[in-house]
């Protein structure tokens, strides 16, 4: 058995039984794949997939198994990888995010800068994606953190660190009979057509209750996953933009009118994770406080040694977090 074997195996799974998929993101053949995948099999005795002719068409149930046990031990190898690093120069190596458009946008460039200063020989990357790919990718070890707000249920096996609390706004423009109201009420919002995040984004579904409480169904005339785009139809006079409040620029966006929105609508808690188990790197360290200053080392190790997630809910119970 091979390492090689174990990681076409997961490239399998990942890529939904698509052999040429899994070779795709391997950068390798789907014969070689296949020849592997055989000989795994052959060496084993059992059959790890079902097929119908050369279609893998399923896991078998020992299949399921063993490929648990082959995540482990690559995520293991990993580890492995990272610790020698670490030693070898701790001020160089890899580190990606995956998070939303708003995230990546608004709440992580000066952070990136101020880590980028910090430690120039690290490669950064930022993946943007919905909440379900952010989750798939920190889980399968693609990326080393999440940043997320919404389908926190998607991180269960991640260590989920809460980072800020964040409210949003109504975007209106100038000019609009909204923005001759004082306090806004939902019923005020409901009168005019919504643009606003797709559902599953940027606290979108506690948006969603919000007016479903009060039994109002206002129309959502536009959805995009991307604040700027949100922006671009409110200025085009699709609708009443509600977006996060960090998202509204007082340079760009003059010929928008911001209206508090943060009694309408309950507050998001953003939070950071990573896989149960991984190593952190220093500079892993380094950029989560960067991102909130509150997560010193020793709180982060804390949490690492919690076994489920409603011990690290509870470790941080009481905490006031910075608002944005």
């Amino acid at each position: 058995m091979k390492l090689q074997q174990l990681r076409y195996l997961t490239a399998i799974v990942r890529n939904n039984l698509n052999i040429s998929a899994a070779a795709d993101s391997l950068y390798t053949s789907q014969p070689g794949i296949s020849k592997q995948l055989r000989l795994l099999e052959e060496e084993l005795g059992v059959e790890l997939f079902g097929r119908n002719g050369k279609h893998l068409t399923e896991v078998t149930p020992v299949g399921r198994q063993i490929i648990a046990k082959a995540e482990n031990i690559l995520r293991e190898v990993n580890n492995i990888q990272m610790l020698a690093e670490e030693y070898r120069d701790d001020r160089r190596g890899d580190l990606s995010i995956a998070t939303t458009h708003t995230q990546a946008r608004y709440a992580l460039p000066p952070v990136i800068k101020a880590f980028r200063e910090r430690y120039p020989a690290v490669n950064l990357q930022v993946h943007q994606g919905s909440p379900a790919q952010i989750a798939e990718l920190v889980q399968s070890g693609e990326v080393d953190f999440a940043i997320a707000t919404e389908s926190l249920e998607l991180f269960e096996d991640l260590v989920m660190l809460p980072c800020y609390v964040w409210q949003r706004c109504v975007l209106v423009p100038c000019g609009h009979p909204l923005a001759a109201l004082g306090r806004l009420t939902l019923q005020d919002v409901a009168r005019y057509p919504l643009v606003t995040y797709v559902f599953g984004f940027t606290g979108r579904s506690q948006l969603d209750e919000a007016f479903r409480d009060v039994q109002l169904k206002p129309v959502v005339a536009f959805t995009a996953t991307d604040a700027d785009v949100i922006k671009t139809y409110v200025r085009l006079g699709m609708g009443v933009g509600i977006v996060a409040r960090m998202a509204y620029d007082s340079q760009q966006d003059q010929d928008l009118v911001r209206l508090d929105a943060g009694h309408l609508f309950a507050a998001n808690v953003t939070k950071i994770g990573f896989r149960r188990g991984m190593f952190l790197r220093c500079y892993m360290y380094d950029f989560v406080e960067l991102f909130a200053p509150h997560l010193l080392r020793e709180r982060v190790q804390m949490a690492e040694r919690l076994q489920s997630s409603d011990e690290v809910i509870a470790m941080f119970d009481g905490l006031e977090l910075p608002v944005r």
